[in-house]
């Protein structure tokens, strides 16, 4: 039987809801986190994100406070009540230390006010997100394979890879899962954004480049009818 990989605290790619009514700011946020390496989500109302959040999986969201069908505020201490955990920084014009001692008191984690620099905004999303996913490996080790997820960067055999978000996060997601069967709408969930089309081979493209870039032995299989599993590479291979 082989090892899989070495699993030291960090893991799959940092996904992010962004929740605004400003459409030339929501992409102007949306634009700089996913620069960073984020998968980012957005909503420009209460009820569009509470649809896209009832499907779990996000790391951090960031709430404008006031938004066309009511106070993101209210919404998220209903959410705290039900056992809803994951991280929530507020965006808000409203600077006065009653507000802010108000969005902490609903369940707010951070509290951010307009106008803000992206800088800021981009080194708190991190900050709150590191908090959500802290059970998750941030050094992944296979073989002459290392994965860092701190540092978003790919060794092999000491070599570092240039490889793109999607290619890292596809195979930071598999390494997390060796030997395991991962279907490609799986893939799409974890490691694409929501408008991302889960029926196109946008999965089979990103794969075909990383094989390329990872090199041999390979390690990244095709199991047939069901996606693609990280693996040990075969005897001859």
């Amino acid at each position: 039987m082989t090892a899989g990989p070495t699993i030291r605290n960090g893991g799959p790619a940092v996904r992010v809801m962004v929740v605004e009514d400003d459409e030339n700011l929501r992409l102007a946020v949306t634009a700089e986190l996913t620069r960073d390496g984020l998968l980012v989500d957005e909503a420009g109302s209460v009820s569009a994100a509470a649809a896209a959040l009832a499907t779990g999986g996000y790391d951090c969201v960031v709430f404008d406070r006031m938004l066309p069908d009511g106070d993101a505020m209210e919404h998220v201490r209903r959410r705290r009540r039900q056992g809803w955990t994951v991280p929530v920084l507020f965006l808000t014009a409203r600077d006065t230390v009653a507000d802010v001692v108000a969005g902490f008191a609903h369940g707010g984690d951070d509290y951010l006010v307009k106008p803000f620099a992206m800088a800021e905004l981009l080194a708190r999303v991190r900050l709150l997100a590191g908090r959500s996913a802290g059970a998750r490996p941030a050094l992944l080790r296979h073989a002459d394979i290392e994965l860092d997820g701190v540092r978003r960067q790919v060794r092999r055999a000491g070599v570092l890879l240039g490889l793109t978000h999607k290619e890292f996060a596809v195979l930071e997601y598999l390494m997390t899962r060796p030997g395991q069967a991962v279907s490609r709408t799986d893939l799409i969930e974890h490691c694409w954004d929501s408008s991302a089309e889960p029926m196109s081979n946008v999965v089979d493209v990103v794969v075909r480049r990383l094989r390329i870039k990872l090199g041999e032995p390979e390690v990244v299989r095709t199991v047939r009818g069901r996606g693609y599993r990280f693996a040990e590479a075969e005897p001859g291979r």
